[in-house]
């Protein structure tokens, strides 16, 4: 694989300082059942790295003594890592909001039926993949068969409630672009995912968020192989709106990898980029059990401007700040 950071670390991007912490994001491992293009975590079925149970009990401690609203998990496929129910029931039982960033095709896989129906017993928020709504595409990007695997996988979600009006359960699919381009307008792009996949497949669901990919990692490699690269970043530097700047995830969130090192995005975890409020070197998150990480800086690098460009991309999709 190349190495797309060394191209990134010297940078010019703006100085960020963080806000209140309202997000606790946990990568449980690189663990999955499939292995996408686009895939900044370059997760993969043979990847061996796993949350174990101690720092999941670190976590659980951490939202406890930081009164945390918000708890985002991710992966690879999350819910492959053996504690996973355990840590979600223990963020909802006091009372955190859980959001699951799912590969819908776990849900059909072999040993993980039970997966949907924990998700909406717990009334997680499920952050499905579906990197666009015709078959093709989504299968050039993920393998032969993810697209059908993946629509399976949505109406079992309907069929528990998932994305029906009054249900509490919150289903939201995200859409990658398939190569270096950013993504297209997010509400309008919501309202063809809508349209199609009712039409089409009968399936319902509550947001679109449109995300940029990194170029980092898988992605990154694949720029840089494909000579690319260069021309990616000028896409993203001159689509640069300073007015993002207020909404990127980083302001409340931080992100912990499957040793429990501290992070302050999913990004940076990749980059292995240590938290901006850490002298040097990597800060475990036992050791910010007593921390406010209120206006502490926010570590920065060029690929910081795959969030702050064009309408913005987060967590959350496209940014509030970019109309």
């Amino acid at each position: 694989m190349h190495e797309s950071k060394p191209r990134l670390t010297a940078t010019d991007f703006p100085a960020i300082r963080r806000r209140p912490l309202q997000t606790l994001q946990m990568n449980l491992g690189y663990l999955c059942n499939i292995a996408c293009t686009h895939c900044h975590v370059a997760a993969g079925p043979k990847r061996t790295e796993l949350m174990d149970r101690d720092t999941i009990e670190v976590a659980i401690a951490f939202l406890r003594a930081h009164r945390i609203r918000t708890l985002d998990v991710t992966g690879g496929s999350p819910e492959m890592n053996p504690h996973f129910r355990d840590l979600v029931r223990s963020a909802r039982a006091m009372g955190v909001h859980v959001m699951d960033r799912c590969n819908p095709t776990i849900l059909n896989e072999p040993g993980y039926e039970w997966v949907a129906d924990f998700l909406a017993a717990q009334q997680v928020e499920v952050i499905a993949s579906l990197p666009c709504y015709t078959e093709e595409t989504v299968d050039r990007q993920r393998g032969k068969s993810v697209f059908q695997r993946s629509i399976t996988a949505l109406k079992t979600l309907n069929g528990l409630g998932y994305g029906q009006p009054g249900s509490g359960l919150t289903l939201n699919l995200v859409y990658n672009p398939a190569g270096p381009q950013l993504p297209p307008p997010q509400q309008a792009l919501e309202a063809d995912y809508r349209q199609h996949l009712r039409d089409e497949h009968g399936i319902e669901f509550n947001r679109l968020f449109t995300l940029a990919n990194m170029p980092i990692k898988r992605f990154g490699s694949i720029l840089l192989s494909k000579h690319q690269f260069g021309d990616y970043m000028t896409l993203l530097k001159n689509a640069y709106r300073p007015d993002n700047l207020a909404d990127v995830m980083c302001r409340d969130l931080v992100s912990v990898d499957w040793r429990g090192h501290v992070y302050d995005c999913d990004f940076n975890q990749m980059l292995e980029m240590p938290l901006g409020a850490a002298a040097e070197g990597a800060t475990h998150l036992r050791d910010l059990l007593d921390t406010d990480l209120a206006n502490t800086p926010i570590r920065v690098a060029d690929h910081c401007y795959g969030c702050t460009a064009g309408q913005g991309s987060s967590c959350g999709g496209a940014l509030s700040g970019a109309a």
